[in-house]
């Protein structure tokens, strides 16, 4: 086998395995939600029953939904974005912003102790991976490339969230 042919196959499996990890055949298909101990806890059969197929493998099985297909990124009312796993107030209306990614956007958390933090490297450099910090569900990401005052973009699933119209503040 010559250079050229062994670097090419190399580049193509490379790319069949990222493809793979983003579509459910590879160990992606395997993540579950965080790791450790959280004030709710379920069976995998209890949290079937109580999400829909599509808010459970993004919040238990760390799916992604498709760009512009929640009806939360068009949100424009007053309240407040809870857990759909656990009804977890997460984000303020006050704080969401459209990022034009396709996907809910907020510059920051209501409080910081309602979501956690890890480092996952699904796509193999490290992106920080936000969860419900009472129920562990996946939430989305963390970039920074969102506004001022944070210059973050918590660019979360619709999917994973429920909207409770109102009043925009805890309290």
């Amino acid at each position: 086998m010559r250079r050229r042919e062994f670097l090419l196959g190399g580049v193509a499996l490379a790319a069949i395995g990222l493809i793979g990890w983003r579509f459910g055949f590879g160990p992606a298909a395997v993540a579950q939600a965080a790791t450790g101990s959280f004030p709710v806890s379920m069976s995998e059969d209890e949290w079937r029953a109580r999400l829909s197929p599509d808010a459970f493998a993004v919040l238990r099985q760390e799916s992604t939904e498709r760009p512009y297909t929640s009806a939360l990124n068009e949100e424009k009312r007053a309240g407040i974005f809870h857990c759909a796993g656990c009804d977890n107030p997460l984000y303020s209306s006050q704080a969401k912003y459209d990022s034009r990614t396709g996907w809910p956007s907020f510059y920051e958390a209501i409080d910081q102790s309602r979501i956690g933090t890890q480092t996952d490297y699904v796509l193999v450099y490290p992106r920080t991976e936000v969860h419900c910090a009472n129920c562990g569900g996946h939430l989305g990401h963390i970039f920074d490339d969102g506004p001022q005052p944070t210059g973050k973009r918590h660019c979360i699933n619709g999917v994973a969230m429920a909207f409770t119209p109102g009043a925009a503040t805890l309290g």
